[in-house]
């Protein structure tokens, strides 16, 4: 391979190729000798390189090479390499016989062309990618592998038996976590490949654009514990040929899979407690019958999905973002801890919860951006502390426009603000508001909050969206900060001592004398 350029440009060229060098042919000690080849004239190389071998020579003899490397024992220096990134890893083996031969036997591979340093143009990227790979797999199958990642971003081109062939290697030699990253859509994964001990062995699968058409079951994958689908053309049919040999399984985890309509999970699956399902835009039904799932994550999915959970009663996390209609969470998860979801956007408030969530005690809510903005009564969402006599933590994230808010804040007095019916969160420790601003629902909602938390401990507002913060000099009404102190000043529970309300920045501030740091506007009663 020829590098063009000199100066240091070449030097770098000529790094990249005695790295790839290393790589490619590490069954013999000229890699040793072949780094000094990026630094100085061709002649110093010349000199450089017989010292190398008069090194070796005297290696052989049994005489010790001075400066030949680290004394330590042979397993810590095998372990400090295999914590190296790979091209860090193949400069070591360069210039030391104890980080070639850790080199030869490295578990863990991470191939793309960033951890190979290929350069030059696409064509010639694409041809070293595919000479290189296969070489270092050549080796290595003698040895064997436990992680494998391949990276092929930009190389589409690179022909499927070229990627079958490398597989096969990496499969073959015992590999249990296995990454295969941004091949093509076109790329049809044999299932084949993972026949026998070569499917047995995987531990961790992760998957993205590509082809994967299990047409019968194979029997493998009795290892397994991870699988991720990533933009993987597969329908739930054919998933569901996968699953039930996958006996393993400990968390499964589906994204961009466009073909899956309906996903069931078999009962066989007794240690599956992780299901994480994300743009999968044409899912709707969700059949499990797996009865140990204790952690659910669903995002973005276009359909309110129906989902039968099964035996599964002990699912204590849910994830949820346009996925479910969270008024039927009671009843589906009776046993759900810890909530993290948003609200449905068509609404302009939340309708009253009728079921009550009687173990929750961790509630994340997101207000997404094609809710009803300044209109939306942020004070229904009491309705969900109201379901939750457990609570103790609380946390809601509106979205905020791009332009500060300045329209619709409420300027009016403390007895223009409504009161819901009383309620009493006598679990409650913790409340934070992201991105608060005054309008008068929001400031309803974190009045109701104080005044009914008997055992709160804080309150946080985050004002980062005030206008403050774009233009100096803003007239103070329209600052948050004045809002808060203006209607929540001395509104403290009585009942506790240790309560504070939080106000977090940044602000340039609209009052000369805050600096919008997080600081307390003020504490509890003493």
């Amino acid at each position: 391979m020829q590098c063009s350029g000199g100066g240091r440009d070449g030097s770098h060229c000529g790094e990249s190729q005695a790295l790839i060098a290393t790589m490619m042919h590490c069954t013999s000690d000229e890699s040793i000798a072949s780094v000094d080849a990026t630094e100085g004239s061709p002649s110093k190389q010349d000199d450089d390189s017989q010292v190398c071998k008069e090194r070796d020579y005297n290696s052989q003899k049994g005489e010790r090479v001075r400066n030949s490397g680290p004394m330590l024992p042979e397993d810590i220096l095998y372990h400090i390499h295999s914590l190296l990134p790979l091209r860090d890893a193949a400069r070591a083996a360069c210039v030391s016989h104890a980080f070639l031969n850790s080199w030869r036997c490295r578990p863990n591979l991470c191939l793309s062309t960033e951890t190979l340093g290929l350069k030059g143009s696409h064509d010639k990227r694409c041809m070293d990618f595919t000479i290189t790979v296969y070489h270092i797999l050549k080796q290595h199958s003698r040895i064997g592998l436990k992680t494998f990642q391949l990276a092929m971003y930009g190389y589409y081109s690179i022909s499927s038996c070229h990627l079958d062939s490398w597989l096969h290697l990496a499969l073959t030699s015992g590999t249990e976590e296995l990454v295969l990253e941004n091949t093509s859509m076109k790329y049809n994964l044999p299932l084949s490949l993972f026949s026998g001990k070569s499917g047995n062995s995987i531990r961790y699968l992760h998957l993205s654009f590509c082809t994967f058409r299990p047409t019968f079951r194979l029997g493998c994958f009795r290892s397994l514990k991870k699988l991720h689908l990533h933009n993987v053309s597969i329908t739930g049919d054919e998933l569901g040929r996968l699953l039930p040999d996958s006996v393993a399984l400990e968390k499964l985890e589906l994204a961009h899979c466009k073909e899956i309509i309906c996903l069931k999970i078999p009962h066989v699956l007794l240690r599956l407690s992780c299901l994480n399902v994300a743009v999968c835009h044409n899912l709707q039904v969700i059949k499990n019958e797996a009865p140990n799932l204790s952690s659910l994550c669903f995002e973005r999915l276009r359909n309110l999905v129906h989902i039968s959970l099964g035996e599964a009663l002990h699912v204590k996390k849910l994830e949820c973002f346009k996925a479910f209609d969270f008024m039927q969470l009671p009843a589906i998860l009776p046993n759900l801890e810890a909530l993290t979801t948003d609200l449905i956007y068509q609404m302009a408030s939340v309708p009253s919860v009728h079921s009550k969530f009687s173990q929750l005690k961790y509630l994340n809510i997101s207000v997404p951006k094609e809710t009803h903005g300044l209109v939306y009564d942020y004070l229904s969402v009491a309705s969900f502390l109201d379901a939750s006599p457990a609570l103790e933590t609380f946390i809601l994230r509106i979205h905020v426009p791009e332009f500060p808010v300045q329209h619709g804040l409420f300027s009016g007095g403390s007895s223009h603000l409504r009161q819901m019916p009383e309620h009493r969160y006598g679990k409650l420790k913790r409340a934070e508001i992201i991105y608060f601003y005054p309008t008068k629902s929001l400031l309803e909602l974190a009045n109701h909050v104080l005044e009914t938390a008997t055992s709160l401990e804080c309150l946080t507002l985050d004002t980062s969206s005030c206008c403050c913060r774009w233009r100096r000099g803003s007239n103070p009404a329209m600052c948050y900060l004045e809002a808060i102190k203006r209607y929540f000043e001395g509104k403290v529970p009585s009942t506790t001592s240790t309560a504070r309300l939080d106000v977090k920045g940044p602000c340039c501030g609209g009052l000369d004398d805050y600096t919008w740091q997080s600081f307390t506007v003020f504490g509890g009663r003493s």
